[in-house]
């Protein structure tokens, strides 16, 4: 399975490519069969883009957090993850007020949020949101932040 990381934030990235690249392989080698998936595309954007992409693909302008679009090339996967660099440097910070966070948790939160959603799960009820973040907070206590 091939990682593409493409960095149209306008800045730099919170993490370097080879961390991004280390991180979202490690979340998919935990969740997918990465025997099917050719290749995730990692787009990462800030606020004002995440909006625009937001807004085509589900009609609502707002930002958000990570966007993932999943398509299938006959038995094959192809995946781009829309990842929100500004809003996880924004909230990390929030976060970072009150527990042992950062923007860099942040943004890996956001990759692994992208890959849960790759692997099929759904946060449209409470009780799904919450099962999907305790995963992806225990992936991301797992894995070594640089």
């Amino acid at each position: 399975m091939r990682i593409r990381i493409v960095n149209r934030s306008g800045g730099a990235s919170l993490l370097a490519i080879p961390a991004i690249r280390t991180l979202v392989r490690e979340f998919a080698d935990k969740a997918l069969d990465v025997s099917q998936w050719r290749e995730i595309c990692v787009v990462l954007v800030d606020d004002q883009e995440s909006g625009e992409i937001h807004h085509a693909t589900f009609g609502d302008p707002s930002p958000t957090d990570v966007i993932t679009l999943r398509y299938l090339d006959g038995d094959t996967l192809d995946a781009e993850l829309i990842v929100n660099v500004q809003r996880a440097v924004e909230e990390g910070k929030k976060r970072s007020r009150r527990a042992a966070w950062s923007p860099r948790h942040e943004l890996a939160l956001y990759l692994a949020h992208g890959i849960d959603h790759l692997s099929g799960a759904d946060d449209a009820t409470p009780a799904d949101r919450a099962r999907m973040r305790r995963r992806e907070l225990r992936w991301i206590k797992n894995c070594v932040l640089p």
